[in-house]
């Protein structure tokens, strides 16, 4: 088999068409890419009536190399493949480089004669009858082992990288637009704000959204909030849009809903999202643009929230903006614990936003 560079969307599209490959090495810090193909595979690749008998879910906590070899050579039992899915596969030795030595104790003494390594052998001549899935998640593969070198030219081998931040507004949109849905882009920064870049849990919020909302009207702000539960009017987003605009009164307001819900609304986001914000705002004054067209792409957000950026401009002078990103990091050390005995995020929060507004 030719070795396959293949992007999600072209391999996702093939097992859609229920066009299937004998291995699949899935992995790569973003692991919503690599569900979504071995969910699929699971449903379709093998008929309801036989996936008693000819679908096997593996786990790489219970299993080792030898016991996956088992299981790809067997043959299917009165059907025409086998679907072998392994997921975990992080948790196999013979997948980590710093324990590969220990667990190749293992494989040598299933080698032949010949010296060769029973699990590569069967990469390089796969059976036509199996259906082989490895989803290796959360830990980074060392792409320096034969295993890594094999698989390439012999496999769908697919990463995932995570998206950046500035990407899921967009990636957001995209999503709901596949089933026809609109969003307004102030609900898509909310979500993208208050989640982060979990793709997974992304997805499964804008699953409610399309479950309880009718394609035919765009998804608002307080949609967001009474299905995703996200506070329309106490989140980070808020936050910031307060502060640029220094109402005192909001601010102080929101802090102390933060102070109040330390659980759902942490420090280190708090801070790393400011950081965030003020840094885009020198940004936008160091490059002396005028064009909202142009000062978005230099933003990176949305044409739709470049005003807000314009906005809390005019409140924060260059010399203003330098003082706070100093500050912001002298409270993010803080919040770790660094020249401070302050144990309340709360008390902190509310005095990083002092210094901010005066």
């Amino acid at each position: 088999m030719a070795k396959q560079a293949l992007s999600f969307e072209s391999v996702f599209r093939d097992v859609k068409n229920k066009i299937y490959h004998p291995i699949y090495f899935l992995f790569g810090e973003e692991a919503y890419y690599s569900d979504q193909i071995a969910n699929l595979i699971e449903e379709h690749a093998i008929p309801d009536e036989e996936k008693e008998w000819n679908q096997h879910i593996l786990y790489g906590k219970e299993i080792d190399i030898g016991v996956l070899i088992s299981y790809v050579k067997r043959f299917p039992m009165m059907g025409e493949k086998q679907l072998i899915i392994v997921k975990e596969a992080q948790e196999i030795k013979y997948f980590n480089s710093k324990d590969k030595d220990e667990e190749n104790e293992t494989v040598d003494k299933k080698k032949s004669a010949k010296n060769i390594d029973p699990f590569l052998h069967y990469l390089e001549n796969p059976s036509a009858s199996t259906i082989l899935v490895i989803v290796f998640k959360h830990k980074k593969f060392d792409q320096r082992l034969k295993v890594a070198t094999t698989l390439k030219k012999h496999s769908i081998y697919l990463e995932s990288s995570k998206i950046y931040d500035n990407k899921i507004p967009a990636w957001i949109t995209q999503y709901l637009a596949q089933n026809a849905y609109r969003i307004h882009p102030r609900a898509t920064a909310l979500i993208a704000e208050c989640l982060g870049n979990d793709l997974s849990k992304i997805a499964n919020e804008l699953n409610k959204l399309q479950i309880n909302i009718p394609a035919e009207r765009e998804i608002s702000v307080s949609d967001v909030q009474e299905y995703i539960g996200i506070s329309k009017d106490y989140n980070i987003f808020e936050f910031q849009a307060a502060l640029g605009q220094k109402d005192v009164l909001k601010c102080n307001r929101i802090v102390n809903y933060f102070g109040a819900n330390p659980k759902n609304n942490p420090m280190p986001l708090i801070i790393g999202q400011l950081f965030t914000y003020f840094s885009k705002i020198m940004i936008m004054h160091s490059s002396g643009e005028r064009s909202n067209e142009k000062l978005a792409g230099i933003l990176k957000v949305n044409p739709y929230f470049v005003s807000d950026y314009v906005s809390a401009g005019r409140n924060y002078p260059m010399g203003k903006l330098i003082e706070i990103i100093s500050m912001i990091r002298k409270f993010d050390l803080r919040s770790k614990g660094v020249d401070s005995t302050e144990s309340e995020s709360g008390e902190l929060l509310r005095e990083l936003t002092y210094h901010i507004l005066h």
